[in-house]
């Protein structure tokens, strides 16, 4: 800890010196230009983020790089509003929340196509190349009246580079004092006169087992993973667009008892937990041969896992087609986008959610659409957008989601807009809980499940101020309410050895509110800060009962600095969160039912003095904080992981005994937080533009 106050301490000293002859006014420019990036997310077209009507946050690879992580779902640690959810303490696996929703209520594209699935929630994010990223683009709010299912809390849009803008070669090497080994590697070339191809390769490995808690189990998983990402950019005629990329990840990972090796797989001697996962994705984008601006696009994957959680098997095989035709057509104060999709879902497991008797799961869904939006400008100050998009669900019959926005920009520097509109999400086991495949907890679905539908309002105001010191602040800030019929919930608290899935016999609210703040001052200092307040419940009977695993508030930032006679930049970043109601496995449960208040800090130092090398470095996790902080185990009856010792009453009730004083079954869904402490890490960066 006192390193980690003489590193803070130092850092404060160096960025609040005075540096002159840093490109102060190029520095404001930058930065003020960067609230008008173009963005795709809102409207389904290229626009300038200040000319959308839909609020679309931008995160650049810059961003990122702040605090170099091995994958997306760790990145976004650092964005405002949105938190990466561990769901299982043992094999680590999580989804992403955005303003408390859950990750099966967001949508995850690639390049504009869905790879959205009820796996891809919980996989999606892993492998994709940090260094192939060019920005990433999150909506707050249901966005179903574009994108449909899934997008009814927000959705994350990652935008790669193109070929003809990416370097030649490049190359992002990192490892960290817990023996991480991250490794991206990207080069580009040109196929012939009419096609240029860039390729990323992505290889993670985590081979060192560590047990600091002392409770015999790894504090993390260990994992060896490969991704291979390609995209092809083909040159047409009158610049049309002809685009094809391709991804396929593999994963190995377990985490369990310190003792565990393959030979134990899916047995009864030594607890682990064991995950194969392959999957591939197919995407692209072909502008048809027309006067009028036609976009075909089109997304397939498949994913195939093989999952021991101990005895306890989930073996799943998922395919997944979407295809979508847009028509985009300007005519005198209207911008009309006309579409209609098609997506074809196969999903089978060895569950009970996708049984004949059960049939909470129909193991073939179609889910044909259309789609129109229209964007009217009212003069310079005024722009309305409208749209209404109806699907006809093979299961769930006909869906409806009607949207509006309206823009007003006051002035050159200030702006709001309004949005409202529904969403809907169709069913989906595996997407409701993680902690219902970990062979811990039973799964129970009482009565025929029904889809989702959600009423969101999203109030937006943003401003731009320019001081008399040549500094600039950019403030965003945003009110938003979601409102939820038959929310699908995962009852832990009924039964410690059940998860009970129904739909809500009442309703649920999402609200609170948002703000982001950039700062840019004159000697080169960075600031940007983001806060979130949320209150996220469901009603039921009278009674308002908080969602579990979800903050009150929670706050990011990232503070940098540059040196530039030293070529050396420092990046201090980081995340607060309030306490969280957690989810406890029966009355005597000792451990907290609350979290406490905690807090994840990194601090980074990066040397730009070479022609082509990039050295960076740095400590993650400061304040080498773990959520076993102030409990006393994490892991319930991590002793007994077979159960071997625990008691039944005639009601299956577990009972009382000297051996088991608190009356627990073995269960690892008590997680809110990463378990990894304070690490170093170092990395290069090699780049040939």
């Amino acid at each position: 800890m006192r390193i980690c106050t003489i590193v803070l301490f130092a850092f404060l000293i160096l960025f609040l010196s005075p540096n002159r002859g840093l490109g102060q006014t190029d520095t404001l420019t930058k930065q003020a230009d960067s609230l008008d990036e173009v963005v795709i997310s809102g409207t389904l077209k290229p626009v300038n983020r200040l000319e959308s009507p839909v609020p679309v946050e931008v995160y650049t690879h810059g961003y990122f790089k702040k605090n170099p992580t091995p994958n997306i779902f760790e990145a976004l640690q650092n964005v405002n509003g949105v938190r990466p959810q561990l769901n299982c303490n043992i094999c680590n696996t999580g989804d992403i929340h955005i303003n408390g929703l859950e990750g099966p209520y967001t949508m995850i594209l690639i390049d504009g196509m869905p790879i959205v699935s009820s796996l891809s929630t919980v996989y999606g994010l892993s492998g994709i190349p940090n260094s192939l990223v060019e920005q990433i683009e999150i909506v707050k709010g249901p966005a179903s009246s574009l994108y449909g299912s899934e997008a009814v809390g927000g959705l994350i849009n990652i935008i790669t580079k193109k070929p003809k803008d990416a370097a030649k070669l490049f190359a992002d090497v990192f490892a960290t004092s817990f023996k991480e080994h991250n490794a991206d590697l990207g080069f580009k070339f040109d196929a012939g006169r009419l096609a240029s191809v860039l390729t990323g390769v992505n290889y993670f490995k985590y081979g060192n087992a560590v047990d600091h808690n002392h409770d015999n189990f790894t504090d993390v998983t260990l994992q060896d993973r490969i991704s291979v990402f390609q995209k092809w950019a083909f040159k047409r005629a009158g610049d049309r667009i002809f685009n094809l990329g391709a991804r396929y990840m593999y994963e190995d990972r377990w985490g369990g008892e310190m003792q565990w090796n393959k030979s134990y797989r899916g047995g009864d001697q030594v607890y682990g937990e064991s995950i194969f996962t392959s999957r591939w994705e197919l995407i692209g984008t072909y502008q048809l041969p027309l006067q009028e601006r036609m976009l075909f696009s089109f997304s397939l994957n498949a994913h195939d896992q093989d999952s021991r959680y101990g005895t306890t098997s989930f073996i799943a095989d998922q395919k997944i087609a979407f295809g979508q035709l847009v028509w985009d057509k300007k005519a005198g104060i209207h911008d009309v986008l006309l579409g209609t999709a098609l997506r074809y879902t196969f999903y089978d497991d060895n569950t009970s959610a996708t049984t004949q008797a059960n049939q909470a799961i129909s193991k073939d869904t179609w889910l044909p659409g259309i789609f129109v939006q229209d964007e009217i400008s009212a003069g310079r100050q005024h722009k309305f957008l409208a749209g209404l998009r109806y699907d006809r669900n093979s299961v769930h019959g006909n869906i409806l989601t009607p949207r509006f926005a309206y823009k007003w920009n006051l002035n050159a520097n200030n702006m709001l807009r309004l949005n409202a509109g529904t969403g809907f999400r169709v069913v989906n086991i595996f997407t409701e809980d993680h902690a219902a495949l970990t062979g811990a907890r039973a799964v129970k679905i009482e009565d025929k499940l029904k889809p989702e539908k959600s009423y969101n309002v999203n109030l937006n105001y943003l401003t731009k101020i320019y001081t008399a010191g040549n500094a600039f602040i950019g403030i965003e800030s945003s009110a938003f309410y979601t409102y939820f019929n038959n929310r699908i919930i995962g009852d832990f608290d009924k039964h410690p050895d059940s998860i009970i899935y129904s739909n809500l016999r009442g309703h649920a609210v999402s609200k609170g509110l948002s703000t982001n703040i950039d700062l840019t001052l004159p000697n080169g200092l960075k600031v940007i800060l983001g806060a979130t307040y949320q209150d996220v419940a469901t009603y039921e009977g009278g009674v308002k009962r908080p969602q579990i695993l979800t903050e009150k508030f929670s706050g990011t930032w990232a503070v940098s600095y540059k040196f530039k006679r030293l070529n050396l930049s420092a990046d201090y970043t980081g995340n607060i969160y309030s306490p969280m109601r957690l989810p406890l496995a029966g009355e005597f449960d000792p451990r907290k039912a609350y979290s406490d208040t905690w807090s994840i800090q990194n601090i980074q130092f990066t040397y730009s003095g070479f022609s082509r090398f990039e050295l960076y470095g740095g400590v993650k996790n400061l304040l080498n904080w773990t959520p076993n902080r102030g409990n006393p185990f994490i892991i319930a009856r991590a002793n007994d992981p077979f159960d071997r010792g625990v008691t039944y009453d005639d009601q299956g009730q577990v009972i009382k005994t000297s051996d088991n004083p608190y009356a627990l079954t073995f269960d690892p869904t008590y997680v809110y937080g990463p378990n990894q402490g304070i690490r170093g890490f170092f990395g290069i960066r090699y780049t040939i533009k």
